[in-house]
């Protein structure tokens, strides 16, 4: 089964299932679902969490609680640009500098709150918490099919700030987790954790991309993110 027939697939069961929670249809994104805060807490409660001072988060409504639970733990939390749109492409949400961490973590406050920053301005990440629509035991994840969660992995890792021991993992829903083999790619993060609101998975994920797949990357997305031209003229 190809990754675009199991996204659908996924989309059409939380959604007949009464699973998917605001924004509607989950369709065509990293789709809401419910109980996602008890994921996130789940997660906060783990060891990887506790070793954790800076965390990257992906911007979706599913991973809000993690946000907030990140800042709530005194975490700095970086959060990218819708797709890397700018040379700045992160921004930076400090605890410390937030007085409203609800506000904050929102996909406005961001913006907001949030300090723009290069991946040359960043210090080192020590988890990564992707949102997937599926994802399976071995740790294998599909996102929503435009490659940017990947993307940005890439680019912090030609910046140094993130490497092959910097813990990846997703929070999603059980109905999300497929006991099937998955297609992937060179250049697909593998999850080292899938987290749901039930239960905590530590998978046995092989090695993560080292850096910019260029051959993989069409002319015409290169040219949409400032920061591909830059490392591209490098």
């Amino acid at each position: 089964m190809d990754k675009d027939r199991i996204r659908a697939r996924i989309w059409d069961d939380l959604e007949e299932s009464g699973v998917a929670r605001f924004p509607f249809p989950p369709h065509g994104r990293i789709p809401n679902f419910a109980d996602a805060a008890d994921a996130a807490e789940r997660l906060a409660a783990t060891d990887e969490w506790a070793a954790t001072a800076v965390i990257k988060a992906n911007p979706d409504a599913p991973q809000l609680p993690v946000r907030r639970a990140a800042l709530r733990d005194g975490k700095v939390c970086y959060v990218a640009v819708p797709r890397l749109r700018d040379e700045r492409a992160f921004r930076r949400l400090d605890p410390e500098n937030v007085d409203d961490y609800d506000a904050a973590t929102t996909v406005g406050g961001i913006e907001e709150y949030g300090t723009p920053v290069g991946p040359d301005e960043m210090e080192a990440i020590d988890l990564i918490v992707s949102g997937s629509v599926a994802v399976n035991e071995a740790g294998t994840r599909i996102g929503k099919g435009e490659g940017y969660s990947d993307l940005e992995f890439a680019v912090l890792r030609e910046f140094g700030c993130v490497g092959p021991d910097t813990t990846t993992v997703t929070t999603v829903h059980e109905r999300q987790v497929l006991a099937d083999d998955l297609p992937t790619a060179a250049h697909d993060v593998p999850m080292d954790g899938v987290v749901t609101p039930s239960r905590t998975v530590r998978t046995a994920a092989g090695a993560k991309p080292t850096g910019i797949d260029w051959d993989a990357l069409p002319a015409e997305r290169v040219a949409e993110i400032p920061l591909l031209e830059r490392l591209r003229g490098a």
